[in-house]
């Protein structure tokens, strides 16, 4: 789950990481009446969910009040990546004398975390890499021991700092330490970590991503998860989370619902491979009742980009007629009219074929067959 701007600087704040005086608004206004108890040059940057908000123009900035409420105005129901713009944060510009860039996140392969570090920043961790690969310090971090003092300060004379500069950016980087620890967080990121005119070392951006597999931990972001404005999850997805099931959108007009993760992959793949694109992935799970079928469907249904529906099952635990069942009632439910290609073997497979031909619907017993299908009738209609 990402965190907002202002959300993680708030958290930085907390864990004695020097932030850029600065506040929420939510209109033209409000950013007015912000500024005017701020130092100017004034930022204004938009509050969403995704990166590259400035090559969007979603970071201005205003040397007078007339100028804070004209880029506000400008920002605030800006549209950046298909996401709107319901807030900015209103910050005092700091005084830059050169810009750092700091990150922890998550090493799955070496089953721990990853420090990342450069005298470079400001810039994507993807350009720093490219353009200037040896400034980019990797340090890897074993959680079982920690990450000490003299790891931090080490990270810190690698990137050109010496003595209390030195001590000043290593105490910041074990508070980051910190925040991933206590937040079960994927990334933690201060990009650019900024070295003002005055020797001062400030987050003017700060970046969270906290695991979903944690939530439960932290009740407080698990709410925000189903608030809508402030959700970076599209209507399914949000209803998908409600209901328990994995799914994601995509672009496509193939509904895909399967029991389980490598099967609906595969079944993307069959798809792709017949010259059809999928809508979105979604995996029920294992032992899917008729119910959960059901809210599958409806989700599935309600893309509007969607024109046919691929359901694949290999029954194991899953029984092939409770599926048929959830099929059925998701047609009654929601009126479903449009065609669906269901492949269905395993468990129950004969009472479920014959649910689903009693009520007029035919099943396939080949994958290949049933994705070549689905996608000839999401290119041309029904034959």
């Amino acid at each position: 789950m990402k965190l907002f701007e202002y959300e993680a600087k708030r958290i930085f704040t907390n864990y004695g990481i020097p932030i850029p005086r600065g506040e929420l608004a939510t209109s033209p206004e409000e950013a007015c009446r912000i500024a005017s108890r701020l130092n100017f040059p004034i930022a204004i940057k938009a509050q969403v969910l995704v990166s590259g908000r400035g090559k969007a123009g979603g970071i201005l900035f205003a040397k007078c009040p007339s100028e804070v409420k004209e880029s506000a105005a400008r920002i605030l129901g800006m549209n950046i990546k298909g996401l709107k713009v319901e807030s900015v944060w209103v910050e005092e510009k700091l005084p830059v004398k050169s810009e750092l860039f700091f990150s922890i996140t998550i090493d799955r392969v070496k089953k721990g975390y990853i420090a990342l570090s450069s005298s470079v920043g400001g810039i994507d961790i993807e350009e720093i890499a490219e353009k200037t690969p040896e400034k980019l310090v990797k340090f890897p971090i074993n959680p079982k021991y920690g990450f000490r003092s003299f790891h931090a300060r080490q990270i810190a004379s690698k990137i050109g700092y010496t003595g209390a500069k030195q001590t000043q950016l290593a105490s910041i980087f074990q508070s980051l330490y910190s925040i991933i620890e206590d937040l079960d967080a994927e990334l933690v990121e201060m990009n650019p970590l900024v070295e003002t005119t005055t020797g001062e070392f400030i987050a003017a951006d700060a970046r969270i991503i906290i695991d979903d597999n944690a939530l439960f931990r932290h009740p407080e972001y698990k709410k925000r998860l189903f608030e809508a404005k402030t959700s970076e999850f599209s209507r399914e997805e949000l209803k998908a989370l409600e209901k328990g099931l994995a799914y994601v959108k995509l672009e496509g007009n193939i509904g895909i619902i399967g029991n389980g993760a490598g099967l609906v992959m595969a079944t993307l793949d069959a798809v792709q491979h017949y010259g059809g694109q999928p809508a979105n992935f979604l995996d029920v799970g294992g032992g899917a009742s008729a119910e959960r079928i059901t809210a599958a469907l409806e989700i599935v249904a309600s893309d509007p980009k969607v024109n046919v529906i691929f359901i694949n099952i290999l029954g194991g635990i899953t029984r092939c007629d409770e599926v048929a069942k959830g099929i059925i009632n998701a047609k009654e439910k929601v009126g479903y009219d449009k065609p669906m290609v269901i492949r269905l073997v395993g468990t129950n497979e004969e009472e479920g074929k014959r649910v689903l031909s009693e009520a007029g619907i035919h099943v396939l017993e080949s994958m290949e067959e049933a994705a070549e299908k689905a996608v000839q009738i999401s290119q041309r209609g029904l034959p």
